[in-house]
């Protein structure tokens, strides 16, 4: 399918493909730092035409994509896929108004931006799972939109090593949420995904799927038996309906059952018949009463009607791609909220339709009945035939953390000429410090970035630290700093030691695949044992990566003691204008040891940090 090389500065893997309206396919694919797409030939078989680069940045691979309203929805995961209880995977999202992009996250920062991203849909939240990433999305029979993905149980993190004891793997089950729409972006239970939820509904108030071989649950219409329709059987389909003979006006199949009218109904369509047409009877009260969607093969269209008191208020028409496969089954699906419908058809449910259709509907349409099924001509067959009461979309999210008041004991305003950490009555002091060069200066610490590390068995950068309040708190910074170089960084930390700590920074790191080309993050990173492994890991580290950096970045770290799961969680967020907020996941440590709040500069060195101030809230 991809040629070697593809045409993209990535591997090969994580394909996806995505079908337009009007039938185009298209292949998403790459791994570590880049996502390309090229149209698909027909057949499916084979990328052709130009390669365009989409997405970008550190570790980012996974790419999925789906289609709502006016706009194409780029998922793709970041950081670390399978470290264990070290894994920092998110999902993100960006947003285009065509397949190829450009796609922009919720920031208007382009995907392809040498940066790290906002529009985070699902991450850590301390829940017991972690690496939440690499997803699809899914609907219900009620409508709603559900993501999955696999992640890690901190609870039981690792597989036992393979291959000799150099495979090491991480158990990575499949999970499932609720995926909301709020105001043109989706997000995972309107940002929290915790606790109990309800489950997806997965069976119809009315109709049926065929697959017993008989019509039971089913009569025709206007009251009649089912003589005029037969069950048959295929492998895969397993059972299905069609009519008898070759119907010149149209016959229908309709549930004894009904829905309400509120409802999404859908059926599974073919035509094989070049003069037939199959429908889905999206609404039915009687014979002069309903609401029909029609695969019209000779039309070549999707073609709605609406009929009340015998009377049709009115066709649609929209057109199906020329090259619309008739001979294989479609799944056609009806939305009724209010007084208007909206129609999709689609190969497989998985919100990439070929064709979709907006009507509105009168009052008197609008009413809770039968669902079923219609044929007009030989050659029409139809599967899972239902309705279901139509989901409730959330609208609001769950507001994101805020921090309380000022704690002026624990903070710092930086507006003094001594060097913090460098006299005996400061409430600051210096792990392997001063460093070199730090000084005091228009209001700010000025801290040159050091040619050393906190990273591993590498302990050789200076950490500035100073107590943190008792109970839950926030602290927060405001840093200016212009890196250029890779590996540069500064920023917050909560420090244990060298080998246990939480860090907070804008670094630039390198992109793979890509002959030198860096990206500036904001790294949200942890550093502790790991004694799952087998043998344990002493010393482990793991990041994910924020929201996008900026010369002058306002940075959190929020501090929570869990006494359930005896552990202390951390939540990142920053800001680029100190008003609007990007929140990155939680990474947990057990509850070892006290943090200390701290400052550093470090890696690479050759640039200048300035900390404007250093404030800490409770809460």
């Amino acid at each position: 399918m991809l040629p070697s090389p593809s045409g993209c500065a990535t591997g090969n893997i994580d394909q996806a493909q995505f079908t337009d309206e009007g039938g185009q396919p298209y292949l998403y694919w790459g791994s570590y730092d880049t996502i390309c797409v090229a149209k698909m030939n027909a057949a499916r078989t084979r990328i052709e035409g130009a390669v365009t680069e989409v997405a970008q940045s550190r570790r980012m691979e996974g790419g999925f994509v789906v289609r709502r309203g006016g706009h194409y929805y780029l998922f793709y995961s970041d950081a670390g896929c399978c470290d264990g209880a070290y894994s920092g995977y998110q999902v993100k999202v960006g947003r285009a108004t065509s397949p190829t992009g450009p796609f922009l996250d919720d920031e208007g920062v382009p995907l392809t931006a040498a940066t790290s991203k906002g529009g985070v849909v699902l991450t850590a939240n301390g829940n017991g799972w972690i690496g939440p990433g690499h997803n699809a999305l899914q609907t219900d029979l009620s409508g709603q939109d559900w993501l999955v993905y696999h992640a890690i149980s901190s609870d039981d993190p690792d597989l036992k090593p393979a291959a000799g004891g150099t495979l090491k793997l991480s158990k990575r089950p499949m999970l499932m949420d609720r995926l909301d729409w709020i105001d043109g972006w989706p997000v995972v239970r309107a940002g929290a995904s915790q606790g109990a939820q309800r489950a997806p509904v997965a069976s119809w108030a009315a109709g049926g799927t065929f697959n017993d071989g008989s019509l039971k649950g089913w009569h025709g219409g206007g009251g009649s038996g089912t003589e005029g329709w037969s069950v048959g059987h295929e492998q895969d389909a397993r059972g299905f309906v069609t009519p008898r003979g070759n119907p010149t006006g149209p016959a229908h199949l309709v549930s004894d059952r009904s829905a309400p009218a509120a409802r999404r109904a859908e059926a599974d369509l073919r035509v094989t018949s070049a003069t037939g047409a199959a429908g889905l009877l999206a609404g039915y009260t009687g014979p002069d009463d309903f609401v029909v969607a029609w695969l019209d093969r000779q039309r070549n269209a999707l073609v709605t009607d609406v009929r009340v008191e015998g009377r049709s208020r009115g066709t649609r028409t929209t057109p199906l791609p020329p090259d619309f496969a008739w001979d294989t089954w479609h799944n056609v699906a009806a939305e009724i909220r209010g007084t208007r419908m909206t129609v999709e058809v689609s190969a497989d449910r998985l919100r990439d339709a070929v064709a979709t259709q907006e009507r509105p509907l009168p009052a008197a349409a609008v009413r809770s009945g039968k669902v079923g099924v219609a044929a007009r001509g030989a050659g029409a067959a139809a599967d899972n035939v239902g309705a279901a009461a139509l989901h409730t979309p959330v609208t609001s999210r769950v507001p994101d953390h805020v921090p309380g008041p000022l704690l002026p004991a624990y903070s710092d305003d930086f507006d003094t000429a001594t060097v913090p950490g460098t006299t005996a009555d400061s409430p600051w002091s210096w792990v392997r410090g001063p460093a070199s060069g730090v000084t005091m200066s228009d209001g700010a610490l000025s801290w040159p970035t050091q040619g050393a590390e906190l990273y591993l068995g590498t302990n050789t950068a200076s950490v500035l630290t100073r107590d943190a309040p008792p109970g839950d708190y926030t602290v927060e910074t405001r840093l200016r700093f212009a890196p250029g170089r890779t590996n540069q960084q500064a920023g917050l930390v909560l420090y244990g030691n060298d080998d246990r700590y939480y860090k907070l920074v804008h670094a630039v790191l390198p992109v793979s695949h890509a002959d030198g080309k860096a990206t500036h993050v904001t790294e949200f990173a942890k550093e502790g044992e790991r004694p799952t492994t087998t043998p344990p890991t002493p010393v482990a580290y793991g990041p994910m990566f924020g929201g996008p950096p900026a010369d002058t970045l306002w940075m959190r770290l929020s501090y929570h003691a869990d006494t359930a799961r005896d552990e202390t969680e951390v939540r990142a967020a920053t800001s680029t204008d100190g008003v609007h907020w990007v929140h990155t996941g939680v990474w947990t440590l057990p509850s070892v040891s006290e943090l200390r709040i701290g400052l550093v500069a470090q890696n690479t060195a050759g640039v200048l940090a300035r900390f404007d101030y250093l404030h800490t809230y409770r809460g």
